[in-house]
């Protein structure tokens, strides 16, 4: 279990780092707006990816205190699991927040007021002016879906050596939308760690980019046990990939 937390604090460190860097970075200081979305969202994607295969094997490669809800009410992992993933992916997200504010802050052009650590928002902190009622179904439609591509890419119906594409595809995909409307959380963990750091209006409204993600993530679940009955979902934290059309016993 040690491994397992290790291994998922470690991702979500490495994801906040990278992908919410090239966030800050790139639609910080580049002058087309939809070429920093796209950046971006490709960033997530393309880190979760890599993510998928070199953690998946030890962890699950969760990463997301949504997905981890959302493998919990599958039936896939127990209760107390999931709590030393929350915790360890809380941390992570923290850490990665931690460190990337460190590495901007050597430049001289960086400010954590006016800058920022690609900190989520709705308002006046979202570029189309969404309001938190918006925010909060965005959230939970965004989640619901990237979390419900993930339950359906690691099942045992599925094809475990292109699980990790689908993941990271769905990621980018949930992304290109969100970002406009309200950054894009659909992960409470990398949401919590720059909020932390930024303070102020960020902080005041993370609530939203935790509660919102696993409710989408909880909603998830609940539609991927109707399509995929419990015959054919298996311990998505194992590290242990079924072969394709295996079941596994209730």
């Amino acid at each position: 279990m040690i491994r397992r937390a290790a291994a998922e604090l470690l991702g979500t460190a490495i994801l906040v780092y990278i992908a919410v860097g090239v966030a800050t970075v790139v639609i910080s200081k580049t002058d087309s707006f939809a070429a920093g979305v796209v950046a971006t969202a490709l960033a997530f994607g393309l880190v979760l990816l890599v993510l998928a295969y070199v953690l998946g094997p030890i962890s699950g490669c969760h990463i997301n205190p949504a997905v981890t809800i959302g493998a919990w009410l599958s039936g896939r992992i127990p209760l107390v699991e999931a709590a030393w993933y929350w915790l360890a992916q809380f941390v992570g997200g923290i850490v990665g927040a931690l460190v990337l504010w460190g590495t901007l802050s050597t430049s001289p052009s960086y400010s954590r007021t006016t800058t920022g650590l690609g900190t989520d928002g709705w308002g006046s902190a979202s570029h189309f002016g969404i309001n938190g009622y918006g925010a909060f179904l965005v959230e939970v439609i965004l989640t619901a879906i990237f979390v419900f591509a993930v339950l359906t890419a690691t099942s045992a119906t599925a094809n475990p050596a292109t699980a990790g594409i689908v993941v990271g595809l769905s990621l980018t995909t949930v992304h290109l939308i969100g970002i406009p409307l309200t950054g894009t959380s659909v992960n409470p963990a990398r949401s919590l760690g720059p909020a932390l750091i930024v303070g102020g209006q960020a902080l005041n409204q993370v609530w939203l980019f935790i509660v919102a993600p696993l409710i989408g993530g909880a909603l998830a679940a609940g539609l991927h046990r109707v399509l995929y009955p419990r015959g054919h979902i298996e311990p998505l934290a194992s590290g242990e990939l079924p072969t394709p059309g295996e079941e596994v016993p209730e």
